[in-house]
């Protein structure tokens, strides 16, 4: 597996890594059962919605390191947002791409970041609390990447279906059985989805 030099550099020497004891926004996506995790820890000025500090843990791999660095980077010094506005893309080709099977990781630093400023925003009666529907899961839907070539679902045109009713959130995939991507791809769903205290059941239709 290939790497860019700027992703080996921020893995070798990862910017404003460690934590921040006064952080007032502080959010972790991902797991080590999957493989990866990353938890942000930002100090956010009351007054200006600066970003004034930011640092990060991150148990994964290279790329996972390296995006967490990189993005820390970016938002550093920022509004919050224009923080929000920062998108994996933008992450990844800051970083001089990633191989497709590690497009997710940018992902994770992404949703990291904007998880921890939006329960910023909450806390703070900056935004209110967001009703969980389908429009929901198509949006996290759209962070979930197809590894092969480094692209969400969404865009793949993968998701056929959608539905949240009760609790219970219906998936019908276009993925074939041959795929040996799709379990991988289904894990990943219930990953970003699980986080959301709505979600009673996840099911996930596959050919």
């Amino acid at each position: 597996m290939e790497y860019s030099e700027k992703v080996l550099d921020h893995f070798m020497n990862p910017r404003n890594i460690g934590k921040i004891p006064e952080a007032n926004a502080i959010a972790t996506e991902g797991s080590p059962a999957c493989g990866d995790q990353v938890t942000f820890y930002l100090k956010i000025n009351d007054q200006t919605h600066i970003i004034d500090d930011i640092k990060f843990m991150s148990y994964g791999c290279a790329s996972n390191i390296a995006t967490a660095s990189i993005a820390s980077e970016l938002v550093k010094g920022k509004h919050i947002d224009q923080a929000k506005d920062v998108s994996w893309k933008t992450v990844a080709s800051e970083l001089d791409g990633l191989p497709p099977i590690k497009m997710h990781c940018s992902v994770l630093a992404v949703d990291a970041m904007r998880t921890a400023i939006k329960k910023y925003e909450i806390e703070h009666g900056l935004r209110e609390p967001e009703p969980f529907n389908k429009q929901t899961v198509i949006e996290e839907l759209r962070n979930v990447i197809y590894p092969q070539v480094g692209e969400d679902i969404v865009t793949l045109k993968m998701v056929k279906y959608v539905n949240v009713e009760d609790g219970v959130v219906i998936i019908d995939l276009d993925i074939p059985k041959f795929d040996t991507y799709r379990n991988g791809v289904a894990d990943e769903i219930k990953e970003h989805l699980e986080k959301f205290p709505d979600v009673k059941d996840i099911k996930i239709t596959l050919p």
